[in-house]
């Protein structure tokens, strides 16, 4: 019986040290993200004219509007489709690389 609740013991700290792990985003991963922003919003989240830039954008408005157009509650033609591709951790790390460059 020690063996098998020592097991459960040792599963559920691999579980939770997973988690933990899972939460540190990758500096590179968000950068990557971002770039696929590129097209439309400018290298680094810096805008041709006539598009929305992103450099230097708050972190938090920048969430909100990504998660506005996952739920649906801000229309779009293409970023609600776009932003349903993205977790909420990665939607997180995106904002946080576009609010950290300069405009």
């Amino acid at each position: 019986m020690k063996k098998i609740h020592t097991a459960w013991t040792l599963a559920l700290l691999l579980v939770a040290a997973s988690a933990s792990q899972a939460q540190a985003v990758d500096p590179l991963h968000a950068r990557s993200w971002a770039a696929g922003c590129a097209n439309c919003h400018g290298t680094n989240g810096r805008a041709e004219p006539g598009m929305e830039s992103l450099a230097g954008v708050s972190q938090e408005d920048i969430v909100k509007k990504m998660q506005d157009y996952k739920t649906g509650r801000r229309p779009a033609t293409l970023m609600h489709q776009i932003s349903k591709g993205y977790s909420d951790d990665q939607i997180q790390a995106i904002a946080a690389y576009f609010a950290a460059q300069k405009k």
